[in-house]
């Protein structure tokens, strides 16, 4: 008797996805990374995540009127491969594949420091090489498994800044766990003012800032596998981008009325410090735990990213084939394997430079990521320019505010990568990011372009 070929499953459904989404944008860049962001631009930070919150909506709604018109394995690469020429969706494919596993290294890092406030003598490689054990043997599960343990993972932390806004508005009201700081909104102002570092210091805090927001495209690679891609994208797309801008707005801005802007230091996460520093010790022990909750959730989607993305281009000729290899499952175990192996990395780096290693793999995230982010608007772009009047009228999720919306998401996407190359401590992440793409290109040029017959034909995933 014939077997059928593993496939992809369709097991994800709003509430996994959303979820999702949340999981992979809400973590260690609010949670670690946002005092970064805090000492640049000052209380002025809530500007920037405005400004990045916006931008970034526009490119889920791309992405959006992409996924919902053809949802596929591979989702964006897939995309940028048809509509912008298959090297377009090499470099796309590969440079999120390499995001996410910047973004993963970042994740792991932070990790390891959070495990730190209770273990300050164990060494901080120790809970990397052990969480990226158990992040490996979460992601061979079943993909519904996989959903429901990133939903739970998520409630987590979203419930944790829900009760952290309430709780601080607490603080502020009532005055509990004071100390000698003052508490208020007066703090957003009283310490060098609204913008103390001027309007390049929110200029300078934008690299922070979209690294944080980074992992919100996981939204695209389940469309291969959520139950009705037509229905459950749209929900997830408008409701994600506008969950997490409130949540970091709202949280960063009790966070600096507590406690004044200029003392908030990179001594593990901001918030278990300002409420260590408030005298609520079980607090900051709670909190802990949902940081680390947020990291292994993290980590979690950054993987599956990767893995669902790489199934897709091995399915194109543009990766390895033994990276369309499924268990019986549906679980591309190749790409998860591959993963898990390069997050060793981690492991190196975390025991040769542990004070510098965050904000150097942040900065290099931000590139890859704001590079995927660039070309899923310019995909869409391309996708507009073959449709025909009647065809776009027919769009069941169209991008608003066509073309000037997307025209300014993309001139925006372009100022931040040159950011990177402006400011002497991202400097790093524009020459690797370019050293990357020159990379991939003389690799497609050398090993993808002889097999290549052309732009692959967009086809839905089949799934069981």
């Amino acid at each position: 008797m014939r077997t059928e070929k593993p496939q992809l499953r369709r097991g994800l459904n709003a509430r996994h996805i959303r979820f999702m989404a949340l999981g992979s944008a809400i973590g260690t860049g609010l949670f670690y990374g946002s005092a970064g962001a805090i000492q640049l631009a000052g209380p002025a930070v809530l500007l920037a995540y405005l400004v990045g919150g916006a931008a970034v909506f526009m490119v889920m709604r791309a992405l959006g009127e992409m996924a919902v018109h053809q949802p596929v394995s591979g989702s964006f690469g897939h995309y940028a491969s048809h509509y912008l020429g298959p090297l377009a969706g090499f470099l796309t494919g590969w440079t999120y594949t390499f995001e996410m596993v910047i973004v993963a290294l970042a994740d792991v890092t932070a990790f390891g420091i959070y495990m730190g406030l209770w273990f300050p003598e164990v060494a901080q490689w120790v809970w990397v090489l052990s969480i990226i054990f158990f992040i490996g043997a979460l992601n061979m599960c079943n993909v519904k498994v996989f959903g429901e343990m990133e939903f739970w993972l998520s409630l987590v932390k979203v419930a944790a800044i829900v009760a952290m806004i309430v709780g601080g508005a607490a603080v502020m009201l009532f005055g509990f766990g004071m100390t000698q700081q003052a508490t208020g909104f007066s703090n957003l102002w009283q310490h060098g003012g609204f913008m103390p570092n001027g309007i390049g210091g929110v200029v300078a805090s934008l690299a922070v800032v979209m690294f944080a927001f980074g992992g919100i495209e996981i939204i695209g690679i389940t469309a291969s596998e959520a139950k009705d891609p037509a229905k459950v994208l749209p929900k997830a797309i408008n409701a994600v981008p506008i969950r997490i801008l409130l949540f970091y707005v709202l949280t960063l801005l009790v966070l600096m009325s507590i406690y004044p802007w200029n003392s908030i230091g990179q001594n593990g996460s901001p918030f278990v410090e300002i409420f260590s520093n408030l005298g609520i010790s079980s607090a900051a022990n709670v909190l802990n735990v949902v940081v680390i909750t947020a990291a292994i959730s993290a980590i979690n989607s950054d993987i599956f990213g990767a893995g669902r993305m790489m199934y897709g281009m091995a399915n194109d000729g543009q990766a390895p084939k033994s990276f369309s290899k499924l268990t019986n499952n549906g679980v591309p175990w190749m790409t998860v394997l591959v993963m898990s192996i390069a997050l060793l990395l981690a492991v190196v780096l975390n025991y040769l430079i542990p004070e510098k290693i965050f904000m150097i793999i942040a900065s290099i995230a931000t590139f890859a990521t704001v590079w995927v982010w660039l070309m899923i608007l310019l995909s869409q772009i391309a996708m507009r320019r073959t449709l025909t009047k009647e065809e776009i009228s027919k769009l069941s999720f169209p991008v608003p505010w066509w073309p000037v919306a997307p025209a300014l998401a993309t001139a925006f996407m372009l100022f931040v990568i040159g950011l990177l190359g402006y400011f002497e401590a991202s400097r790093i992440a524009l020459f690797v990011g370019l050293v990357w793409v020159a990379f991939l290109t003389l690799a497609y040029w050398l090993w993808v372009r002889k097999k290549d017959g052309g732009s692959p034909a967009i086809a839905t995933t089949e799934s069981q």
